[in-house]
């Protein structure tokens, strides 16, 4: 029996593998697309809408790299941010979070959390502020933390 799921779990391996490249450069296209659809909106004055690029950094083990993001107004207070950031110059990786924000004196103060899943390190906290240019975030789990520094993009 042993013998019999372990030889259908190695035939079903490459499909699942196939299946799990194919959603990440399904998920990477389709963050490509909002990319260039953003750009041909300016940003607004004093808001979080819009494209946002620059840096990750892992206060844990030190990892860093490209991170770009797209935010969209949900209602007066809540934004949708999709993250698209690169892993190790060859791996991506998108996910969405929920950001409540509040603006005061020109600069938004924002939080918010998303579950990543298990291999991604679960549950992560996001807390920061951003002005008209600038997006600084901090971020949390169990077994990491760091910092998101972006600019609006050219």
């Amino acid at each position: 029996m042993l013998r019999h799921i372990m030889r259908t779990l190695r035939k079903l391996q490459l499909p699942i593998v196939f299946a799990a490249l194919l959603l990440a450069v399904a998920g990477c296209s389709s963050f490509n697309h909002d990319w260039k659809v953003a750009a041909k909106d300016p940003a607004p004055p004093i808001d979080l809408q819009g494209r946002w690029e620059g840096t990750w950094k892992s206060d844990a083990n030190g990892h860093n790299d490209k991170l770009r993001c797209v935010i969209v107004k949900k209602d007066e207070t809540n934004y949708l941010a999709r993250f698209h950031a690169k892993y190790g110059k060859a791996l991506s990786f998108g996910y969405k979070v929920t950001l409540s924000a509040l603006e005061k004196d020109g600069v938004i103060k924002f939080s918010g959390e998303a579950n990543l899943g298990w291999l991604a390190g679960g549950m992560y906290h996001y807390e920061g502020h951003a002005d008209l240019t600038n997006f600084y975030s901090t971020y949390s789990s169990k077994h990491d933390h760091g910092t998101f520094q972006m600019t609006r993009p050219q």
